[in-house]
Parts: C-alpha cells; sequence; structure tokens
C-alpha cells in the first residue's frame, strides 16, 4: 500500500475522534465559558505600576508607580490619565478612603505615607510610619487606615482625622531566608476586624480595630502576599505567592474553607461586588483568575500585561484594573466579555485579544477544568491522536497477521 493509501486509511479515525469531540465538548463546557472575561482597555505609559485603587466619589483610579515616584490618576469614563502627582520614594501601595476623599500611598523607601486629596490631586499630608510600607487598608467604621510595614513586622494605624499614627501592631515573624513580613492588609467591614498576610510564616494576622490587637492568626498557603475582603459571603481571599492558590477564610470562625488553585504567582486579588466574583492578579504567567465565590472555583482566566502586580474593582462601571508592572500599562477587564479593544492615554488601537475562561464543575459532577479557548483544541488533539493511535495499532495488528502467514 502506498504511503499515501496509508493516510488516507486513518481518516475513518480521525473523523470518529472529532465527532466525539463535538458531541462532548457542548455538554462538557460550563456556561462562563461562553461569557468569558475580556480585555476592554489598556492604558499605556504608566511608570512601574505597582498598586491601584478606586476612588468611587470621583470616578478615578490611582496607581502607584514605583518606578518614578509618582501617582497615576486615570478616568474610569474613558480610561485616559488625567494627572500625575509626586509623591515620595517608591510608592508601592494605595488604598481609597471614602470618608475624607483622600488616597493613601504607602512609600516604601522612605517609610512614609502620601495622602492626596482627590478634590485636586494634590498631596496634603505626609505621614511617618514603619519601615517599609508594603500595603494600605482603609477602615470605615473607625476612620483609620492601616499600613503593612514589612521590614519590622509591624502595622502602623493612622487616623484619617489627624493624619497622624494613633498604634503599631507588631504581626508576622521572619522567614529563614530573612524575607520580612507582611504583605498584604484587607479591612473585614462585618467584623471590625483587619486580615494581615504574612508572607514569611504562611499566616494571616487578624487585627481587631477596637483593640488594635492580634486576636486570632490563621494558618494559610505558601507566601501569603495579598488579602481581600468579600463582603457577601463574609470571606476573606488571600493570593499565597509561594504555592499558586488562593485560600478562603470565613471570618465566622477565623478558619480555612477551601483552597483554589489559581495562576503562577498570584500576587494581589480584589472582590468584585456586583458579580460575586474574585480577581487574582498572577504576576508570573501574565493572566488574572477570577472566582466565583459561590463555590470558590476559578471560573475564568483572564490574559492581560506583562507582570500583573495589582488589582482594583470598580464598582461603578462594573470593571476592574490590573496593573502591569513588566510592561507599564494598566489593563481594564470587561466581566460581560462583549467587548474587546485597546486605547492608552495617548493614543488607540484595535486589539482582537479575548479572554478565555476556565471552569470546574461541581455539585458531585465530574471537574473539567478549562483554563483557556485553547482546551478546544486540546480536546480536539487528544482525539486526533487517539485516531493516529488506533490506526497505529491496527496497522500493526495487520503487519504481525501478514507476518505469520508468511512464515507458515
Amino acid at each position: 500500500m502506498s504511503r499515501i493509501g496509508k493516510a488516507r486509511s486513518l481518516r475513518p479515525e480521525f473523523v470518529a475522534a472529532l465527532v466525539l469531540a463535538a458531541l462532548f465538548l457542548p455538554s462538557a463546557l460550563p456556561a462562563p465559558f461562553a461569557n468569558a472575561q475580556t480585555v476592554l482597555t489598556t492604558v499605556t505609559k504608566v511608570p512601574g505600576p505597582v498598586a491601584v485603587a478606586y476612588d468611587s466619589a470621583k470616578g478615578e483610579v490611582f496607581v502607584a508607580n514605583y518606578q518614578d515616584n509618582t501617582v497615576s490618576v486615570i478616568s474610569d469614563a474613558n480610561s485616559s490619565v488625567l494627572g500625575t502627582v509626586p509623591v515620595r520614594i517608591d510608592p508601592f501601595a494605595v488604598a481609597y478612603d471614602s470618608a475624607k476623599g483622600e488616597v493613601f500611598v504607602a512609600n516604601n523607601g522612605n517609610s512614609t505615607v502620601s495622602v492626596i486629596s482627590d478634590a485636586n490631586n494634590s498631596v496634603v499630608a505626609t505621614v511617618v510610619v514603619g519601615s517599609g510600607p508594603i500595603a494600605v487598608a482603609y477602615d470605615s467604621a473607625k476612620g483609620e487606615v492601616f499600613v503593612a510595614n514589612h521590614n519590622d513586622n509591624t502595622v502602623s494605624v493612622i487616623s484619617d482625622a489627624t493624619d497622624s499614627v494613633v498604634a503599631k501592631v507588631s504581626v508576622g515573624t521572619s522567614d529563614f531566608r530573612g524575607t520580612l513580613t507582611p504583605r498584604g492588609v484587607a479591612y473585614d467591614s462585618a467584623k471590625g476586624d483587619v486580615f494581615v498576610a504574612n508572607f514569611g510564616n504562611r499566616t494571616v494576622s487578624v487585627i481587631s480595630d477596637a483593640t488594635n490587637s492580634v486576636v486570632a492568626k490563621v494558618a494559610v498557603g505558601e507566601s501569603p502576599f495579598a488579602v481581600a475582603y468579600d463582603s457577601t459571603k463574609g470571606e476573606v481571599f488571600v493570593a499565597n505567592e509561594g504555592g499558586n492558590t488562593v485560600s478562603v477564610i470565613s471570618d465566622a470562625n477565623n478558619s480555612v474553607v477551601a483552597t483554589v488553585t489559581v495562576g503562577t504567582s498570584p500576587v494581589a486579588v480584589a472582590y468584585d461586588s456586583s458579580n460575586g466574583e474574585v480577581f487574582v492578579a498572577n504576576s508570573g504567567d501574565n493572566t488574572v483568575s477570577v472566582i466565583s465565590d459561590a463555590n470558590n472555583f476559578a471560573v475564568a482566566t483572564v490574559p492581560v500585561g506583562t507582570g500583573p502586580f495589582a488589582v482594583a474593582y470598580d464598582s461603578a462601571k462594573g470593571e476592574a484594573f490590573v496593573a502591569n508592572v513588566g510592561d507599564n500599562t494598566v489593563s481594564v477587564i470587561d466581566p460581560s466579555g462583549l467587548v474587546t479593544k485597546a486605547t492608552s492615554s495617548s493614543s488607540s488601537s484595535s486589539s482582537s485579544a479575548s479572554s478565555p475562561a476556565s471552569s470546574v464543575a461541581s455539585g458531585g459532577q465530574s471537574a473539567l477544568p478549562l483554563g483557556s479557548n485553547t482546551i478546544v483544541f486540546g480536546l480536539i488533539d487528544v482525539a486526533i491522536l487517539v485516531g493516529l493511535m488506533t490506526a497505529m495499532l491496527r496497522s500493526v495488528r495487520r503487519r504481525r497477521s501478514r507476518n505469520a502467514s508468511a512464515t507458515t
């Protein structure tokens, strides 16, 4: 038989395998696959973005730029840069104070916090805190700002009434490599607690804002880096950079109730109150994982810019802003997944990039992880491979049968 003839003899297996794949895929793929989140807009020329916060009063997004000691102010109306505010050395974290209309910026390089008024986008105060401030969160009940200082294992508590430190809380410890903690902080409005991710010892410290003291410590995954509070579920999501997971803590008893596998090196997390979803920035593979808080499963994976390092949710627009430190951009994710385009502060251009989704079946059914649109082609490739292997086995059997006949 000619080689062409052999190739043609494989076609029935191909057809059968592809038909099986076509029959299998529609029932296996869950609903979120068809409505995957997409990157709606990309804001460029943002120098070294490492932190981002949403200002609900002004409809603006504040981005801390580690590279040039500034904070960029982005309008969520058109995703353009409205202005740039100079701050102190190495701004590394940012939080919005809704009561005062101010933005607090942790300057890692000189142990200060710059306070920006959103009325005129200018610095109105500078507060000295602990050594190496690296994360910040606003406590709306007390009118206080909690600043995690990773060089001395403390959390500074700032009163927004006086812009002065009113307390300092010791948390975390150093690990065997000398890496200091803490790294992330978030405020739980229902319990009046502050959750602090301790990078060096795999724990989260729980601080009561009533006493400014640690009331619990929760063991989580490897190298917890960031934390966010889910007000609907009363849960706290902790991004574990070293383990590629997110630990879900119930604030009812301060215990881990779920662990979700996400992308590579998750370093930031934000809660989407409209959709009940959590956005996780994965710095190692340039993606954002989307977790449903209904079942604590990753339901989508969104490709973004290079080195996503921070994420914030815009409740007015229903969008997520992702700071990409590797390529000096901010990606804006559209949860509806209906539009895909790209614009910048200086120019606009079209983009055909769309985001794939990943979902996991629940409720006792078999789980099917879906990482991207390539899963479809992957399954088809598997089907083709099965067809090839089947044809090869049949060919081997025929050859052996002919050889056996020839010897007899």
